[in-house]
C-alpha cells in the first residue's frame, strides 16, 4: 500500500504562520485607526463645543436680585447724567475711560454694567469680557428700566 502524503508538512504550518500574523497586523492596525479616529471626534467635541457663557443680558428683576446679594454695579455713563440720577452704591467710570481704570474693579465678583437704555452698557460689558471679566453682565433697558420695575435710585435733588 502506498503511503498517503501528508498536506500538514513544514512548508505549509510556515504559510499558516504568515497569514496568521498578517491578520493579527491588520486587526491591529484597524484597532488603532479606530482609536485614533475616536481621540480625534474627541478632541473636535471639546474644541467646537461652547463654552458655558454667563449670559450677556439681565433683566431689572435678575439684576436686582444681583444688587440684593452684594454685585458690584458699575455705571458707565457720564458724571453729569450720573449725577442725575443712578442706582445707590453704584460705582461711576464713563465709558470712555474704562479701558483706562480697568484695574479699579473688581475680578472676582459679579458686574452690573449700567447706563441709561442698555447700549453703551453693552459696550463696556464687552471692554470687560474681553478684558477677562467673564462675570459682567450688561442690564437690559438700562436705568431706565431699572426705575420703571420700582427698583431704588438716587435722583439729584433740585
Amino acid at each position: 500500500m502506498a503511503k498517503k502524503h501528508k498536506s500538514s508538512g513544514p512548508a505549509l504550518s510556515k504559510a499558516k504562520s504568515a497569514k496568521e500574523r498578517t491578520d493579527r497586523r491588520r486587526n491591529w492596525t484597524w484597532l488603532w485607526v479606530g482609536l485614533g479616529i475616536a481621540v480625534l471626534i474627541l478632541a473636535a467635541f471639546f474644541l467646537i463645543r461652547p463654552k458655558a457663557v454667563v449670559a450677556a443680558e439681565i433683566s431689572p428683576a435678575q439684576a436686582y436680585e444681583q444688587f440684593q446679594q452684594g454685585a458690584y454695579f458699575l455705571d458707565v455713563r457720564s458724571t453729569e447724567e450720573w449725577a442725575q440720577i443712578h442706582i445707590a452704591n453704584s460705582t461711576l467710570i464713563p465709558l470712555d475711560e474704562l479701558k483706562n481704570r480697568l484695574g479699579e474693579l473688581p475680578k472676582d465678583q459679579d458686574i452690573v454694567v449700567v447706563c441709561l437704555s442698555g447700549k453703551r452698557s453693552k459696550e463696556g460689558m464687552a471692554v470687560l469680557r474681553q478684558s477677562g471679566f467673564n462675570r459682567a453682565v450688561c442690564l437690559s433697558g438700562g436705568i431706565s428700566a431699572w426705575e420703571a420695575a420700582g427698583y431704588p435710585v438716587e435722583r439729584k435733588t433740585p
